[in-house]
């Protein structure tokens, strides 16, 4: 089974991430903040990467830049899904190098396209 890590401080976003993408077959870890995400990164692998921007602390930039930056995650695939629809978040997103920028609130379907295009269907 595909392991994705959610990184989002936000509750709500948190339960319907883990909802639709466990439905549709994925194994489903949650951080509520970019230190406890880089926790995770470093104690098992995953897949895919779903990346908050605005978080306390450390934000979804931060980490992204972090992720990159180790050898061992450096071509971890990362989806930045944000509220902020701002030109510059996704120029930065870029820069750090996300693969994808999804603007929420995100469909169901947005999201599962999204993974399956950078992962495939659940193993």
């Amino acid at each position: 089974m595909s392991a994705i890590l959610v990184v989002d401080d936000y509750i709500v976003q948190q339960r319907v991430l883990r909802q639709v993408l466990t439905t549709a077959g994925y194994q489903v870890t949650v951080a509520a903040d970019g230190a406890e995400a880089l926790d995770y990164l470093a104690e098992a692998d995953y897949a895919l990467v779903i990346l908050d921007i605005a978080m306390p602390g450390m934000d979804g930039i931060e980490v992204l830049t972090h992720i990159r930056a180790d050898t061992r995650l450096g071509d971890l695939p990362v989806i930045m899904l944000t509220a902020s629809g701002e030109d510059s978040d996704k120029a930065a997103a870029r820069s750090a190098g996300a693969n994808v920028f999804l603007s929420k609130p995100a469909s169901s379907h947005e999201i599962i396209s999204t993974v399956e295009g950078l992962i495939g269907s659940p193993a």
